[in-house]
């Protein structure tokens, strides 16, 4: 029996396997969004002045570690491309599979480092959130990198896509499953929990990396015969100088006038920030609007459905994707989102049903839209490529700096929310009773349930003007990109053009 299953997983699709590394993230850094803020204001009582100077900090090192690791793990081919000169290799995957193998286990340890206290709250902040952030971006340079250098077309991209989807949504159910054992007051079962979700994780980095390889290997080595023998052909041709190095000012300098990368990066960000807002503010504006209206099942049932719905919608916009582009995809969702934001608001919050409706589909479309994005990036990838004619696609590094510039949106949604939300209704969630604060800047006659509503409209006002700025802007900046329809197609082309010869692609593994 266990020879059988061996048997089977070795005949896996690479499209699968690849996909299968999504699960092994998801099914740790879900939790970690949902818990990790509650757990250090309620459980370890974490002072405001170093909840902001550890978001601070992260703010700083979560953006600059993308690009940093990105640098040192691509900038050998950062150089430029003569005739002949080899675009990719399957030393070029393997290599992101060893970095893979090293850094999705230590991800998992770093996970674990939130749920015992072990230091001051405030240091123990700090540093869980640098190192955990360290290793998740290993992991998903790496991971997004070989989206790119996996395929060039839009199709097998799409199909790589659609298992990170699908893989994602299961890993999702992580979040149902600690709904039944999140406990503030008693943490022990909570705790053996995460233990189990890491174990899950390490085993399945080193099961799923393992497979790559040695399948990369193989092709790596008929690969390297080849070249053996076309070097014995054409050493003097090889005698000629091949390439020139690039700084790190040339390549910044690159990047500048790259003028949909620019574009890109400025929607990007917005997105990101949206996203994290959404994730954060999720349970807050279940407890205020919806608290007293819906049972806690139900609050229970939005919270997961908020979870997994955005992964198994993507399966139906990776479709659409295939028929009418990426590009027109999320054009249409930044429509959507700004038409269902302002449906919302004429509504009113009194409106049960469709505020349910609404909070769950917000996240859904939200998140649904940062999936997608990741095949942009690919498609800017190829343009980087072209534009600069490089040796190698610097995948990893231009996935690196998209985060350079759109990570500090994790940072400021959360501090931008609850600024907003405390300079409209006096409500600061680090004070252990924030309504008393609500209640003492009022006239002293007033009881202190009418304040209740007040709190509450806030609350319904971040929740749909936020969408409607995001969407607006969004918009703006979309309509400027123009890595779409036939410019896309002659990029494809030349990439496609200079990758002839290379190592099998997924569709043909």
């Amino acid at each position: 029996m266990g020879l059988r299953l061996l048997a089977c997983l070795f005949h896996l699709p690479t499209a699968v396997i690849y996909g299968s590394l999504s699960l092994f993230v998801s099914i740790l850094h879900n939790v970690f969004l949902l818990y990790y803020v509650d757990t250090f204001v309620s459980v370890y009582k974490i002072d405001k002045l170093s909840f902001w100077i550890g978001e601070t900090v992260f703010l700083i090192w979560n953006s600059l570690n993308d690009p940093l690791f990105g640098w040192l793990s691509d900038r050998v081919f950062l150089s430029t491309q003569q005739a002949g000169a080899e675009i990719s290799s399957p030393e070029v995957v393997l290599k992101r599979l060893r970095a893979l193998s090293h850094n999705g286990p230590l991800f998992a340890i770093s996970f674990l480092s939130f749920w015992v206290s072990w230091a001051h709250p405030g240091l123990q902040f700090l540093l869980c959130l640098c190192m955990y952030d360290s290793f998740l971006t290993m992991v998903d340079l790496h991971h997004n990198a070989l989206l790119a250098d996996l395929a060039v077309s839009a199709k097998d991209r799409t199909s790589l896509n659609f298992y990170c989807s699908l893989f994602s949504a299961i890993g999702s159910l992580s979040v149902f499953m600690s709904y039944a054992v999140w406990n503030k007051e008693d943490f022990f079962s909570f705790r053996i929990f995460c233990v189990l979700l890491a174990l899950c994780s390490i085993v399945g980095f080193t099961l799923s990396t393992q497979l790559l390889r040695q399948r990369f290997q193989a092709d790596g080595k008929a690969k390297w015969d080849q070249e053996s023998t076309l070097k014995e052909l054409y050493i003097e041709k090889l005698s000629v100088p091949q390439e020139k190095r690039i700084t790190l000012a040339e390549y910044l300098q690159q990047l500048s006038r790259h003028r949909n990368f620019l574009w890109f990066v400025c929607v990007n960000l917005i997105q990101v920030f949206h996203c994290h807002f959404n994730s954060n503010f999720f349970p807050l504006f279940l407890e205020h609007l919806l608290s007293d209206q819906i049972s806690v099942s139900t609050g229970s049932f939005l919270l997961g459905v908020s979870y997994i719905a955005p992964h198994l919608n993507n399966l139906y916009f990776l479709s659409l994707c295939r028929h009418y582009g990426v590009y027109a995809v999320v054009q249409g969702l930044f429509f959507l989102k700004l038409a269902l934001s302002v449906v919302m608001f004429l509504a009113g919050p009194d409106q049960v049903y469709l505020l349910c409706i609404f909070i769950a589909s917000n996240r859904v479309f939200t998140e649904g839209t940062c999936k997608l994005l990741n095949l942009v990036v690919t498609d800017l990838v190829d343009e980087d490529l072209v534009l600069n004619r490089r040796k190698q696609a610097a995948s990893a590094l231009l996935f690196g700096m998209v985060a350079l510039v759109t990570k500090p949106g994790q940072t400021f949604a959360p501090l931008i929310g609850t600024w907003l939300l405390c300079e409209y209704t006096g409500y600061d969630i680090f004070q252990r009773n924030p309504l008393n604060n609500v209640v003492s800047a009022q006239p002293k006659l007033e009881p202190a349930m009418a304040l209740e509503p007040t709190l509450r409209q806030g609350c319904f006002y971040l929740l749909v003007f936020v969408p409607i700025a995001c969407a607006l802007l969004q918009l703006l900046s979309w309509s400027q990109f123009s890595l779409h329809g036939k410019r896309l197609q002659v990029v494809k082309a030349q990439r496609q053009s200079l990758t002839q010869g290379q190592a099998p692609e997924v569709k043909t593994i």
